[in-house]
């Protein structure tokens, strides 16, 4: 099931960092992960990245994976480089208050696709 991105924010209870970006962004998914090489080998693309890492490689990596957004859990706010980064590449940036095991289960029970795959099986 696709999401809104303004869906996946309410859900989060998050905070915008990039206020100058749209939210109106269809997400078709979502994965967790700290491992930017998990993200990169595990995930498919149109998603949203649930992370707890703020630097600039987060949001290189998400573009490169074609990702949609990005939360950060637990209130983290991003360095003022990783934001003027998301806002060239066009990737919202999120700050939610809950961990990453609370917030994947809220945004799973809300309808929103692992896209987390496993192609090591």
């Amino acid at each position: 099931m696709h999401m809104n991105l303004e869906q996946i924010i309410r859900i989060a209870q998050g905070e915008i960092v990039t206020k100058e970006l749209s939210t109106d962004v269809n997400i078709h998914g979502g994965c967790c992960a700290d491992l930017m090489s998990d993200v990169l080998a595990y995930t498919r693309p149109h998603a949203v990245l649930i992370t707890g890492l703020t630097n600039p490689q987060v949001v290189r990596t998400a573009q490169v994976a074609d990702f949609r957004a990005i939360i950060f859990i637990r209130g983290k706010k991003p360095q003022s480089e990783t934001i003027e980064i998301a806002v060239q590449e066009n990737i919202p940036l999120i700050s939610s208050p809950f961990g990453m095991f609370e917030l994947s289960g809220k945004l799973h029970d809300a309808g929103l696709t692992s896209y987390e795959t496993n192609d090591s099986n």
